[in-house]
């Protein structure tokens, strides 16, 4: 018996090296591959790379210009991309707005940051959990969960509303930050995100992983989640666009727990005189999401690229 347990054992480990082996092969074919065009058709490419970078890129170089001008910039006709004297002024007068609020500046950062944080935390633990079970393992109504959580990517915030708000109150979450948390933790797109690429892990690292000693938590931390980093970093990068740009205000009343945005959109509301104020607003709300893509990004592009391994 011991002899069988060594020879799978030994076996195991042997189709574990051949797929790492076959990875680290792919990777350098990749680096190695040359396109098979001329020197005219690649300046061509990278114009035309540089024009669609640049249409793509003009909204946030717009926001931030407009975030720069003073008053009598911003209602020139015709408008001007940058800002002839450029001035942080919009970004001092938010600030003051701010600090007048009976709620100071950084209880709504902090509740932002709070859901923000805990809310991915959760759907990240819960999708990839949940996500390893359904790709690695056989049960009964498996499948038919799976059709369900993908019918579910069908319906909208806007059509789940209602019965979330009425279970909500049932529960007695209403005003809490939990009203928000909480149905973050089930969204649907993360689930089937992490599934889809668990998929395409080899079951042999699992086996093998098994047959070394480590239970389903060491296996799930130390084999499957770092091989489906792209999947994760993904499913941070949505969750967090979701829970920072969330104004709340369906849920939460209390202006205590309000959150960043909503309390800077109700400035950005403020008239013309706030329009430079308006300005930085769009600004602040959406730095933090493009910092975290910024640097998620490489990592996912690279990932992804040698990703692929099947058994």
């Amino acid at each position: 018996m011991s002899k069988t347990m060594a020879r799978e054992k030994k076996h195991l480990r042997g189709r574990r090296q051949q797929a790492e082996q076959e990875q680290v092969y792919h990777k350098k074919l990749i680096r190695r591959r040359k396109p098979n065009r001329s020197i005219a058709g690649d300046i061509f490419l990278y114009l035309f790379l540089l024009l669609v970078a640049f249409i793509m890129a003009f909204p946030i170089i717009y926001a931030v210009s407009n975030a720069l001008k003073p008053l009598d910039e911003l209602f020139k006709f015709p408008p001007r991309i940058f800002a002839q004297h450029p001035t942080l002024d919009n970004f001092s007068d938010l600030f003051v707005t701010m600090g007048k609020s009976w709620v100071t500046f950084s209880r709504y950062l902090f509740n932002t940051v709070f859901i923000t944080f805990v809310g991915t935390l959760g759907h990240l633990i819960i999708a990839s959990m949940g996500a390893f079970v359904l790709a690695k393992y056989d049960f009964p109504g498996g499948n038919a969960f799976f059709k369900l959580v993908t019918v579910a990517m069908m319906f909208t915030g806007w059509v789940t509303q209602i019965p979330n708000y009425l279970l909500l109150n049932r529960l007695g979450w209403i005003d809490t930050y939990w009203a928000i948390i909480v149905p973050a933790f089930a969204s649907p797109m993360g689930l089937f995100l992490m599934k889809q690429f668990m998929e395409g892990l080899p079951t042999s690292l699992i086996e093998a992983a098994k047959i070394d000693g480590a239970n389903e938590w060491r296996v799930f931390t130390g084999v499957v989640m770092p091989n489906v980093k792209p999947a994760w970093m993904t499913l941070i990068i949505f969750s967090v666009q979701a829970l920072w740009n969330n104004k709340a205000s369906t849920y939460i009343y209390s202006e205590e727990r309000k959150t960043l945005v909503y309390a800077l959109q109700q400035i950005q509301s403020g008239g013309i005189a706030r329009t430079g104020q308006g300005a930085a607003v769009l600004v602040v709300v959406m730095i933090v999401p493009i910092i975290i893509f910024i640097f998620s990004e490489s990592q996912i592009l690279e990932t992804m690229a040698s990703s692929g391994l099947k058994d």
